[in-house]
């Protein structure tokens, strides 16, 4: 199988290329570059012959039909997106043009190419989007697929916008849809503006650790190399037309989630004199800030037979791990537009 994978050279798009390829399908990566992409991330298997790049914007048209004209792919996996919410608050345009126009561009490229090959029953675009789109919790209950969308962020919203779009184009034109929704992804080559990283970057440079508010605000917490698992699964056993949350299972508050990781620092580099604990520093919450996000992964579970492999705290050892030997990957991406500033306090 042929697989167009949109955003391939980000964080979670990178890990679905480098999985891809490991288990033998043929991957085509469109990536337009922008300041969140790094081909370093691919690099382990950009010699593949079963791999190529495109260079290219989704919300380019003609570039999405002389890619599919070109490389004639069995499937669409949709990674593509503008996805860090400090940003959207800052700069809402982007999101809406990257999310909701790019999407429909997509779309229209994809319906397009399968028209023109006969409607092959084998077909899939599959849409990869948040739990975000749920808007927030209390201190119980979960995000089901049936949970309506209540978007609070423009990025939110615009990923609840692109889900709208992939489902209309499912009903009206028959293209054959599928969905996932997903909660907090982290791991390795997860760009140095993400919680995770930062944490772990801070405390390297011995800087302040910023958490927003009291750090109450919970997230489930999903290994990105279990997300990429969990993706394929769903793009070759998923039911036409649904949708599949995928979670974790590893609720944690944001102050407890630093916690960890900085424990998990004193013992692989320990500071000279104290803990990088106390490095915590809590800084004025951003706008709109949802209080708790939790996933019911009973459809993936019971359907597809598919559970995380890793709890957080296994996850966030390999993590850190990695940061302590990536080095160079990390600082080569440090002097980028915005990383290391306080963005979203609009």
């Amino acid at each position: 199988m042929k697989l167009l994978v949109t955003g391939g050279a980000g964080f979670i798009g990178s890990a679905v290329v480098r999985l891809a390829i490991a288990r033998g399908y043929e991957v085509v990566n469109l990536d337009a570059l922008t300041y969140a992409a790094c081909l370093d991330n691919v690099a382990s298997v950009a010699d593949d012959p079963k791999y190529a790049f495109v260079q290219a914007d989704i919300r380019d048209r003609a570039a999405l039909d002389a890619a599919f004209a070109e490389h004639k792919p069995d499937a669409v996996m949709h990674l593509a997106a503008e996805s860090h919410v400090d940003r959207s608050i800052d700069g809402p345009g982007t999101f809406i043009e990257t999310n909701v126009m790019g999407t429909f561009h997509l779309l229209e490229a994809a319906r397009a190419y399968w028209q023109e090959q006969g409607r092959p029953q084998g077909f899939r675009f599959h849409h990869i989007s948040t739990d975000e789109v749920f808007g927030s919790l209390g201190p119980t209950g979960q995000f089901t697929e049936t949970t309506p969308y209540d978007p609070r962020s423009p990025y939110s919203a615009s990923k609840a916008s692109s889900d709208h779009l992939v489902r209309a184009w499912g009903e009206t034109y028959g293209l054959p849809v599928v969905l996932t929704n997903c909660s907090n992804n982290y791991g390795p080559y997860h760009f140095p503006e993400k919680l995770v990283p930062v944490v772990i970057l801070n405390a390297l440079a011995g800087k302040d650790i910023p958490i927003y508010g009291a750090g109450a605000n919970v997230r489930d917490w999903l290994y990105v190399e279990d997300h990429a698992d969990a993706l394929l699964l769903v793009l070759e056993k998923g039911v036409l037309g649904e949708s599949y949350n995928i979670g974790g299972e590893n609720e944690r508050s944001n102050l407890d989630l630093v916690r960890t990781i900085c424990t998990l620092l004193d013992a692989k580099r320990p500071r000279a004199a104290a803990s990088y604990a106390d490095l915590i520093t809590f800084v004025k919450d951003r706008p709109g800030h949802d209080a708790r996000y939790a996933i019911d992964p009973t459809r993936i579970r019971e359907e597809l037979g598919w559970r995380p492999s890793v709890t957080v705290e296994e996850g966030l050892e390999k993590t850190v791990q990695w940061y302590l030997d990536n080095e160079p990957w990390w600082r080569a991406l440090q002097d980028r537009a915005g990383v290391g500033q306080r963005l979203g306090t609009a």
